[in-house]
């Protein structure tokens, strides 16, 4: 299942909303595993940017939970959606980087991309689907906008150091 595809139906929107979950997931459990990873001289600003996203991420999930059980389908098996976005998305570890930084910048302009694609492929869609059009586009743009301005953040710490 691929985000460049038009969405058409509940199934398939579902689906998407899943690999959104599982991405969400990787982006907190990689803010966590560098937050941990800090020293003792910890340093406050990108500890607290790493548990903002944390954070964030955990919220972020909650309402994509919310617009599944909205479209009252079948979940597809977290396996099966684990393993479509380390196909797509987890082609990197946190240890391939040159540092936390370019590791979270990473993360958040994955998701971005992956909601700004989820977003493309239901506006292009003329499909109906079993919650409210609006309010699902809302949600998603809302979460894209959270992620842009992570991007930023993150962007605007590593341009002090």
């Amino acid at each position: 299942m691929s985000v460049g595809q038009r969405v058409t139906t509940d199934d398939q929107l579902a689906r998407l909303l899943q690999i959104g979950i599982v991405l969400e997931e990787v982006v907190e459990a990689r803010a966590y595993h560098h937050y941990r990873s800090l020293d003792e001289e910890l340093d406050e600003e990108v500890a607290a940017l790493l548990e903002g996203a944390a954070e964030e991420s955990a919220e972020h999930r909650e309402r994509l939970e919310a617009l599944i059980d909205g479209l009252g389908v079948e979940s597809v098996p977290f396996d099966e959606i684990e393993s479509l976005v380390d196909a797509r998305y987890g082609r990197t570890r946190p240890e391939d980087f040159d540092g936390v930084l370019y590791d979270q910048l990473c993360n958040e302009e994955t998701a971005y991309k992956f909601y700004d694609d989820l977003i493309e492929a239901i506006t292009e869609s003329d499909a109906e689907f079993s919650i409210d059009r609006e309010e699902l586009l809302d949600t998603l743009r809302a979460i894209r906008e959270e992620e842009s301005d992570g991007v930023r953040e993150v962007t605007e710490v590593m341009e002090r150091r």
